[in-house]
């Protein structure tokens, strides 16, 4: 969640830099688009920060132990990392919709949608399980030197802000970040070992 946050300072202050040098009310479109980019590989900049500082204490720990082995694995590390990013995340998107909920006003009195909050509330779902995925694929592709997973991770996350643009065609946007999180969570399934027979095991409770 740290490494999170200094990814939202950074992008903070890029925003404000280059809203004060533009001064151009035409191009706050184009800005949004760039911030938002900008924003994204900030945040995967701060992932692969965070990916760096764990696998030093992930050393660190192993050297310390008795049988030369860390009592947490790195899968480990990447599910709680992408955990907490995506909970930081869905707790920022998701606090300015509460605020405005409180009133006054009616959502879609002025033909609006009427399902803001409700698709706002499924979106931060998805961004909280997406960041949890991200994750788990991150570090693995860092761990064994795959760059088409880190393109993968970064490309998807761009994808997936530029379909907020879409909004209010919710259909759209939120339809397509479900498909993308479906796809990326069995992606992270396979990485993390996975398997039909593993979730048959489960169910029977065996």
């Amino acid at each position: 969640a740290f490494f999170w946050l200094l990814s939202l300072l950074a992008a903070s202050l890029l925003w404000f830099v280059s809203v004060q040098l533009s001064g151009q009310e035409d191009a706050a479109l184009l800005l949004l688009l760039l911030g938002a980019a900008a924003a994204v590989l900030l945040q995967e900049l701060c992932r692969f920060a965070c990916f760096k500082v764990l696998k030093k204490a992930d050393e660190g720990l192993a050297a310390l132990s008795e049988d030369g082995r860390s009592p947490i694995s790195l899968r480990q590390m990447a599910y709680v990392s992408g955990l907490s990013f995506g909970i930081i995340s869905g707790v920022f998107s998701i606090a300015n919709i509460l605020a405005d909920s409180a009133g006054p006003g009616t959502v879609g009195i002025h033909g609006d949608s009427p399902y803001y909050f409700i698709t706002s509330a499924f979106f931060t779902m998805a961004l909280v399980l997406l960041h949890t995925f991200w994750g788990v694929i991150f570090f693995d592709a860092c761990e064994r030197r795959r760059a088409g997973g880190l393109g993968v991770v970064v490309g998807g996350h761009l994808l997936t802000s530029g379909l907020t643009f879409l909004n209010p065609w919710y259909e759209a946007s939120l339809g397509s970040i479900f498909i993308l999180t479906l796809c990326t969570g069995l992606w992270a399934f396979s990485i993390a070992g996975g398997s039909f027979r593993n979730i048959l095991k489960c169910l029977s409770c065996k």
